[in-house]
């Protein structure tokens, strides 16, 4: 099994939280946040957002961005800013891959993307927009790197409740 690893960096929203923990729990991907949070972890707009699928996360709290960083020594991480100059989809991700997004009010310390040019990857949009949203840009980018694994242990094909196909 694959694995990959969404890290949230003092994220605020709490709604934006629990849908991000939605998509951890169906893809598989271990969910890493990095304190201070905008909102109390038991929330209850975070928890209607996870809904029924917080016993089926990995989560992982820190509580500064050097003690994640400290922590995953070693890590592929890829840094998801719209300062990057690298697509989504131009980057290769190996196995245990980070995909790193910051708050949703300033993304990452300009700092942190300076020192890893290479691994700054900006999901494309118009030049006359701010950024998408940060749920929607975690899913992007996690299923951009889950089809580069061939989706591995993800269920591929639906059935029809009432119907035999």
């Amino acid at each position: 099994m694959a694995n990959l690893n969404i890290v949230l960096v003092e994220p605020q929203i709490p709604q934006n939280t629990g849908n991000i923990s939605r998509t951890c729990a169906v893809t598989g991907a271990a969910l890493h946040l990095v304190k201070p949070y905008g909102f109390v972890i038991s929330d209850k707009q975070l928890k209607r957002a996870g809904l029924d699928y917080w016993d089926k996360l990995t989560i992982f709290e820190y509580e500064s961005l050097d003690d994640f960083l400290e922590k995953n020594k070693g890590g592929k991480m890829f840094f998801f800013t719209t300062k990057g100059r690298r697509t989504h989809s131009e980057q290769t991700y190996p196995d245990n891959a980070f995909l790193v997004f910051g708050r949703e009010d300033r993304g990452l310390p300009e700092k942190l993307l300076y020192e890893n040019e290479e691994s700054c990857t900006r999901i494309p949009m118009r030049n006359d927009l701010r950024s998408l949203n940060l749920s929607n840009s975690v899913a992007i980018a996690a299923y951009e790197v889950l089809r580069q694994w061939d989706y591995p242990d993800l269920n591929r094909k639906g059935k029809l409740t009432q119907y035999e196909w």
